[in-house]
């Protein structure tokens, strides 16, 4: 133990630079998918989609979407609008609901609307706080995210992550055209923050699979965020992962020897 809490002491020390995951690290999705289509829908008189039907079609719809336009349509340079409304009207079809031109259209511009604002997400109440006291430290702070460019210019803001006072850079796969878990996502990120070396830089998410896996492969430190309590969480820390409850655990574990150990002894590592 105590080599392990001289490691993790060594660590704050080091660190030149934080990257950060957004959905699931630092908000959340507020309700269900079938909320928000449900009220666009209603709202141009239609009746209420079936929201298990409208779950499983958007699913499908996106999946499609994403393997034939990756990164919100990057390198086919379609907007996002349009890369949304194929989507969304794909969504719709998958789930058995087609309507006409005019009407789909008037259902759209509520849903694109409502998932372009604040509306549908949450933010936990460590987020500000932690990113705060991250670049108090004199710590680059960047957001990297499988998100479109509405994440970085109106949603972060609009629920109070702004850069320059929560963040100071982000890389958005829709504006970088790569996603992860390609790794060149996160040689973006070391690039965006000055050319800074992986080994002084540590990533934060709540995926194995695209959060700590990429990062680790070249050279970055990470740690995963438990805020749900994954049945994967367990695998995670058999494969050798940090997994921490929140980022007031995840500040513990940056802090200092005596609060080390008590994180170490909350979340079994």
């Amino acid at each position: 133990m105590v080599c392990a809490v001289v490691s993790k002491l060594s660590l704050l020390s080091k660190l030149r630079c934080i990257t950060i995951d957004v959905t699931g690290t630092l908000i959340a999705y507020k309700g269900n998918l079938g909320d928000y289509y449900c009220m666009a829908a209603k709202a141009v008189g239609l009746e209420c989609p079936d929201y298990k039907r409208m779950h499983e079609g958007f699913k499908t719809a996106y999946t499609d979407m994403a393997k034939q336009y990756p990164c919100f349509g990057y390198a086919a340079k379609m907007p996002n609008v349009d890369w949304w409304r194929s989507c969304v009207k794909d969504s719709f079809i998958k789930a058995g609901y087609e309507y006409d031109d005019a009407t789909f259209d008037k259902v759209f511009k509520r849903i694109y609307s409502s998932f372009g604002s604040s509306a549908p997400y949450s933010i936990f109440p460590d987020s500000r706080p932690f990113l705060r006291w991250a670049r108090h430290q004199g710590i680059i702070v960047g957001i990297v995210s499988n998100a479109e460019y509405r994440y970085q210019d109106v949603i972060l803001p609009s629920l109070g992550l702004h850069k320059g006072s929560e963040w100071d850079f982000g890389v958005f796969s829709g504006l970088v055209g790569v996603e992860k878990p390609d790794p060149k996502i996160y040689e973006i990120a070391l690039e965006k923050a000055g050319n800074i070396a992986p080994e002084e830089t540590l990533h934060i998410g709540d995926s194995f699979r695209k959060d700590y896996f990429p990062a680790r492969s070249i050279g970055m430190h990470a740690l995963l965020l438990d805020r749900f309590k994954t049945p994967d969480a367990e695998e995670w820390r058999k494969s050798g992962a940090p997994v921490l409850p929140d980022l007031v655990a995840a500040q513990t574990w940056l802090a200092g020897e005596e609060s080390l150990i008590n994180a170490n002894k909350l979340t079994g590592l």
